[in-house]
């Protein structure tokens, strides 16, 4: 991964071959510790290869199951600090990776698993306070990599929702724009990917609560995800994601269908 590397990712590894080695000392399979603790076998197996943060709780809980004197927990005390992927959004990240399907309304930008090159730079190149010129082409390539889950052999089923006025943003300038209308447009005519943009001048709108993610994971768990200002929540609660999917439910059906979002694309490419 080169220069992409989360800055913690060693760590995350060491701590995680530590669980393992504990684990197996104490005559535990992957799958009896995830029972243990109602968590899945497959999560376990993320977190010791280090692609899943081990949490503080679960780090004392495993501790006092496998009689390690606080050791997993001391570990994870001393982990450098995740400077440009936030400790919150790395388990987002994580079941995005493992997810079989994934449906996203964005109000404000491209949700990033579309957006180009150029156009995730000029994102990151808006944040205030500014990213230097280092950080912004480390987050940028890992914008790109996380694109490839959309181009797998058998990719997740993926509907994205997004509001026009994100469309009429010309952020990074009108080449950086073009381009990135054309990728829209590209990416309405794969299968599994349904793209439609919510028009300006509705007169109801079901999303004014801000953008939010839906997951369904590998054994059928289904979450959701939102980003504030200055952090983000990742919810597992039935009645909580519930009620975002009625909302998404709802934009669908308000937003242009699949041919009308075409030619809107193709609209907005003949002005560009």
């Amino acid at each position: 991964m080169g220069t992409t590397a989360r800055r913690n990712a060693s760590a995350m590894k060491m701590v995680g071959a530590l669980l393992a080695l504990y684990r197996q000392t104490a005559g535990h399979t992957q799958r009896s510790l995830g029972e243990r603790f109602v968590i899945s076998e497959q999560q376990i197996a993320s977190i010791e290869q280090g692609r899943r943060p081990l949490k503080p709780d679960l780090a004392e809980q495993l501790d006092e199951l496998l009689g390690t004197k606080g050791a997993l927990s001391i570990a994870l005390s001393k982990m450098p600090e995740v400077d440009l992927v936030p400790l919150w959004a790395e388990e987002y990240l994580d079941r995005e990776r493992e997810a079989i399907a994934i449906s996203v309304y964005d109000s404000l930008a491209v949700p990033g698993q579309l957006q180009t090159e150029g156009y995730a730079r000029a994102v990151f190149r808006s944040r205030v306070p500014v990213y230097d010129v280092d950080e912004i082409e480390q987050l940028v390539a890992r914008r790109m990599e996380r694109q490839e889950i959309l181009h797998r052999k058998v990719p997740p089923t993926t509907s994205f929702v997004i509001w026009e006025a994100a469309l009429r943003d010309h952020l990074g300038g009108e080449a950086v724009y073009a381009e990135q209308v054309r990728k829209l447009r590209e990416c309405a005519d794969v299968p599994g990917i349904t793209l439609q943009v919510l028009p300006l001048g509705r007169t109801s709108h079901a999303g004014l609560d801000g953008p939010f993610v839906l997951l369904e994971t590998p054994d059928y768990q289904r979450l959701a995800y939102m980003e504030t200002q200055r952090g983000s929540h990742l919810i597992a609660d039935p009645d909580g994601v519930g009620i975002l999917t009625q909302k998404y439910a709802m934009l669908r059906t308000q937003a242009l269908n699949t041919e009308d979002t075409r030619e809107l694309l193709d609209h907005l490419l003949g002005e560009s």
